[in-house]
């Protein structure tokens, strides 16, 4: 008997090293490629042509790139990155401005770490939620979403927001992870870094500053991609490069102070910034408000049921009753100081060229020397999960929009 027990501990011995070995061998199959996502803030679709950019230039050259990347609207920071990382519209994963209003949450507030890193905050499926539950490891250099436990999950390897970190610092620990033992090894990385978009907010989109600063980028980028390069991994590892949204200039003498015409009190909740606000009115004073605001010159207005369905926008409770834009090259603001409205800013309609941002990429699956038409950032979820093999989460993007800057 001990003899026939010892021999079955044996083989359920060897059978469970047998289909854990088969069990790595299927997830080492599915994740046998890496994808790297770098986001550049605010970095114009037209930056390579305005400034000297030979490193982008030639990575683009040899890899592919599209017109543009078009932005969701709002054209902010906040709700972009995280469409990127969802391929959801702000107005269907939640994030709908840089700051809002939720009734039973509260305020979320670009800067606030409560609310960042508060997971009930954010809607849909971040790739990295959807590489971990698939047993794909994932990394974070900042990213929208990724210090928060969203769907009870966050990338394994993660950084709590300090832009005082500098690139190089930033890309050596990048480096490490990819050079970690393959078991510890994350599979997709994302890459976050906050220029060009301070710059040009300071001096605007065409301006001696941000020249120094996006050629400046453009060097580290290079210093990037070629450690990147002597990685071991290589030859399959997926580089995107990508932005947010572009900029657009404004000027002090183009500024709209909300406060001549209606008065703050008259609103139960103002959400937002320059130059698109999310207004909810007092029930008693709505009409005489939308009037007014109706009334103002330079500034778009719309109630919530009509703005354009192309803006995918308005259907999120978030999103107040009552939305301003203003025109483009035109500040909105409540206060009777206009110094502060030079320089540029984004956050317009989408569409406009200038709120439009790029899209590179090189590696094994990609095209070499291709030029995509423009396409919508809600796509590059679709384009990461397909690289990695995942079985993707329900999104706004679809991978026919995109195939055409794939190998196969």
């Amino acid at each position: 008997m001990r003899i026939l027990q010892k021999l079955f501990s044996v083989l359920f011995v060897f059978v469970l090293t047998a289909n854990t070995s088969q069990l790595h061998a299927q997830y080492s199959g599915k994740s046998d490629t890496y994808v790297l996502l770098i986001s550049l803030d605010g970095f114009r679709w037209d930056y390579p042509a305005i400034y000297n950019t030979p490193n982008i230039d030639e990575f683009g050259r040899t890899g592919v790139r599209a017109q543009s990347l078009i932005s969701c609207y709002p054209s902010k920071t906040f709700p972009n990155h995280y469409s990127l990382a969802t391929g959801l519209h702000p107005d269907h994963h939640g994030i709908v401005n840089n700051s809002f209003y939720d009734e039973k949450l509260g305020y979320y507030r670009l800067g606030d770490r409560k609310s960042v890193e508060n997971g009930e905050f954010y809607g849909g499926e971040p790739i990295w939620v959807t590489a971990e539950k698939q047993g794909v490891k994932t990394a974070s250099f900042y990213w929208v979403g990724s210090e928060a436990l969203i769907k009870r999950f966050q990338p394994t390897y993660w950084k709590r927001y300090n832009q005082k970190v500098t690139f190089e610092q930033r890309v050596d620990t990048v480096l490490k992870w990819f050079t970690l033992p393959v078991e510890l090894r994350p599979h997709l990385v994302t890459f976050y870094y906050h220029e060009p978009d301070w710059v040009s907010h300071e001096y605007g989109p065409v301006s001696l500053q941000t020249e120094k600063v996006v050629e400046q980028l453009d060097s580290l980028i290079g210093y990037f991609l070629t450690k990147l390069a002597e990685l071991p991994i290589s030859d399959k590892l997926n580089i995107i490069i990508v932005s947010d949204h572009g900029m657009a200039e404004i000027s002090n003498e183009r500024v709209v102070n909300l406060s001549e015409y209606v008065d703050k009190s008259l609103f139960k909740y103002i959400t937002g910034s320059n130059p698109v606000y999310s207004l909810q009115p007092k029930v008693e004073h709505y009409n005489e408000v939308l009037a007014k605001l109706k009334s103002i010159p330079h500034l778009k207005v719309w109630e919530r049921g009509d703005i354009p369905q192309r803006y995918v926008y308005g259907t999120n409770p978030r999103i107040n009753d009552i939305l301003v834009e203003a025109e483009l090259g035109w500040s909105v603001t409540w206060s009777n100081n206009k110094e502060g409205y030079s320089g540029g800013t984004h956050g317009y309609d989408n569409l406009i060229p200038d709120m439009q941002g790029i899209f590179y990429a090189k590696g094994p699956a990609f095209k070499s020397g291709y030029v995509h038409p423009s396409f919508y950032n809600v796509n590059i979820y679709t384009i990461i999960a397909h690289i990695l093999n995942l079985t993707p989460a329900k999104t706004d993007g679809s991978l026919e929009q995109v195939r055409g800057v794939m190998k196969e």
